[in-house]
C-alpha cells in the first residue's frame, strides 16, 4: 500500500479556482498537493468562455463575409473551416492551461478522483492524502434533464459542442441563458439555421424590462425565440422534434444549455465532516465560502453563487486564505467582493453591473437612459439598437448598477462597474473626459439623464 501523504491543504480541482488557491497556499509557504481527475485544463479554456468566444469571432468573420459578397461567389474560406480554426484556438489555450498547472505544481499534482474517507483525509484511486485544510474547486457540469438524455447522440452540451468536427445543418437550443444566447447566435451567424427556446420569458437573465425588450426585438431577428414556456424534445426518423407551446421544427441535434450542476456527489462531503441541504449540497458562508464547522472551503463554479472566471479566481483567494487562517488557528475572515459584473458576448453585447433592476427600490432610484440613435459612433455602427440604462441613488447621485444591449459593450460594463465599485456619483463621472465620437458618449448621455432627473 502506497504511503500516507500529508500536507497542510489539499486543493481539489486545477481550474481557475483551484490555481490560484495553490499559488496563494504555496507562496505563504505551507505545503499543498494539488488534486484533479483530468483532464487538465480549465473548464473556461476547454468547453466554456474561450471556446465560445473564439465561435462568436468565427461567426462574425463568415457573417461579414457573406455580407460583403452580397451575389458574388464566395472565397474558399468556409463557416466549417472557420469552426475549425475555433476548435483549434480552444485546443491551444486548454494545451497552455494544463501546461501551466504543471509547471505551477510540479511533484505536488497528484491526478486522480478524490473523496473523503474521514474527516481531514482522502482517497485519491487508493492513495491516502492527509490535510489539516482542504478547498474544493472541481467545477460543474451541464445538466442535462433526462428527458434530453433519451436524445443520445443527437444530443450535445457545452461540454460537447466544441468536438464537432462539422457544424451540423440545423439545431435546437434548450436554454437561453448566456451560453444558449451566444451559441445560437453564433451558430445562425455560421449559417446552421437554429430554433432556441426558454421556459422563461427573457434572454441571458435580463431582468431591466426595457433592456429585455430591445434585446428581443434585435436578436428575434437572427433567429426564433421560443420564450415562456417548456421546450420538449424528441427523437424522430428525421432528427429530433423540438416544440413549445403550438410551435415545433425538426432539427438534427438538439444542445442543452439549461445550467450547470457543482461536481460535489463523487466526494463524499459528509464524509469529510461537511454537513449538507436538502438538495444534497454543503452549506457554505458567502462570506468565507467556508462549509459549515468543517476545514473545508469550496471556491469558484462548485459554489455557484458567482459562476464567472473572475469570480472563481477571487474565490480561490478567498478560500486559500481561510485555509492558512485555520491552519495559524484563528477564524477565516470575510471577504469584501467586488462589484458584480456579467457580459453576454451575443454582438451586440449584453452586460449587467452592480445591483440588478429588480433589486432596486424606484421610489429611492433615478435611472438614466441612453440610446444608441442619439450616439454618433453607434450611428456609424449600424448599432442604433443600442441601449444604456444606468440605475443612480436619488439624493446624492450614487452609482448603483446598470444594464444595457451595445455593440462593444464589453467596454461600456468595464467603467460602469470600476465607477461602482468605486462609489462614484453622476456626477464625479460627468467631469471626467469623453472622446468624440465612441459608443463611451453613451454614458456621458445616460448620465446626464440622471443629473437632470436630480437637479
Amino acid at each position: 500500500m502506497s504511503p500516507v501523504l500529508t500536507t497542510d491543504v489539499a486543493v481539489i480541482g486545477a481550474g481557475t479556482a483551484g490555481s490560484t488557491a495553490f499559488r496563494e497556499i504555496t507562496r505563504a509557504g505551507r505545503t499543498a498537493v494539488w488534486i484533479d481527475h483530468g483532464p487538465l485544463g480549465t473548464t473556461c479554456a476547454r468547453v466554456g468562455c474561450m471556446p465560445s468566444k473564439a465561435v462568436l469571432h468565427a461567426a462574425h468573420e463568415w457573417a461579414l463575409l457573406r455580407e460583403l459578397a452580397g451575389d458574388s461567389p464566395m472565397t474558399a474560406v468556409s463557416a466549417d473551416s472557420l469552426w475549425a480554426r475555433a476548435r483549434a484556438t480552444r485546443d491551444a489555450l486548454a494545451a497552455g492551461a494544463a501546461q501551466r498547472t504543471r509547471t505551477a505544481a510540479g511533484d505536488r499534482l497528484l491526478m486522480g478522483t478524490a473523496r473523503f474517507v474521514a474527516p481531514g483525509e482522502l482517497d485519491v484511486d487508493g492513495r491516502r492524502v492527509r490535510a489539516r485544510a482542504f478547498v474544493i474547486a472541481t467545477g460543474s457540469r451541464p445538466v442535462v434533464p433526462p428527458s434530453l438524455a433519451a436524445l443520445g447522440d443527437r444530443l450535445l452540451t457545452t461540454d460537447t459542442l466544441f468536438e464537432l468536427e462539422r457544424l451540423p445543418g440545423s439545431i435546437g437550443i434548450v436554454g437561453l441563458g448566456a451560453i444558449g444566447l451566444e451559441m445560437g447566435l453564433a451558430l445562425s451567424r455560421l449559417g446552421v439555421r437554429v430554433v432556441a427556446g426558454d421556459q422563461l420569458d427573457t434572454v441571458a437573465g435580463i431582468v431591466d424590462p426595457a433592456v429585455r425588450e430591445r434585446a428581443l426585438r434585435r436578436f428575434g431577428r437572427e433567429l426564433p425565440l421560443w420564450l415562456g414556456q417548456p421546450m420538449q424534445a424528441q427523437a424522430v426518423p428525421a432528427g429530433v422534434s423540438v416544440s413549445s407551446g403550438e410551435r415545433s421544427e425538426t432539427v438534427d441535434m438538439v444542445l442543452a444549455a439549461v445550467g450547470r450542476r457543482p461536481n460535489v456527489d463523487k466526494l463524499d462531503l459528509q464524509g469529510g465532516g461537511v454537513a449538507l441541504d436538502d438538495r444534497g449540497q454543503p452549506r457554505v458562508d458567502p462570506a468565507t465560502l467556508r462549509a459549515g464547522e468543517a476545514a473545508v472551503f469550496l471556491a469558484g463554479d462548485v459554489h455557484p453563487d458567482r459562476p464567472l472566471l473572475h469570480e472563481a479566481a477571487d474565490e480561490g483567494v478567498i478560500a486559500a486564505r481561510g485555509a492558512l487562517a485555520l491552519l495559524d488557528g484563528r477564524p477565516p475572515a470575510a471577504a469584501e467582493r467586488r462589484a458584480r459584473m456579467s457580459i453576454v458576448f451575443s454582438d451586440p453585447d449584453v452586460a449587467a453591473v452592480g445591483m440588478a433592476f429588480d433589486q432596486l427600490d424606484l421610489t429611492t432610484t433615478v435611472v438614466g437612459t441612453a440610446e444608441g440613435s442619439g450616439n454618433g459612433r453607434s450611428r456609424i455602427l449600424a448599432a442604433t439598437d443600442n441601449l444604456v440604462r444606468i440605475y443612480a441613488q436619488r439624493g446624492s447621485g450614487t452609482l448603483l448598477g446598470a444594464s444595457l444591449m451595445a455593440a462593444r459593450g464589453e467596454h461600456l460594463a468595464h467603467l460602469l462597474a470600476w465607477a461602482v465599485q468605486r462609489r462614484e456619483s453622476a456626477a464625479s463621472l460627468l467631469e471626467m473626459p469623453y472622446y468624440h465620437p465612441t459608443t463611451e458618449e453613451m454614458l456621458q448621455s445616460a448620465l446626464k439623464d440622471v443629473a437632470s432627473q436630480l437637479a
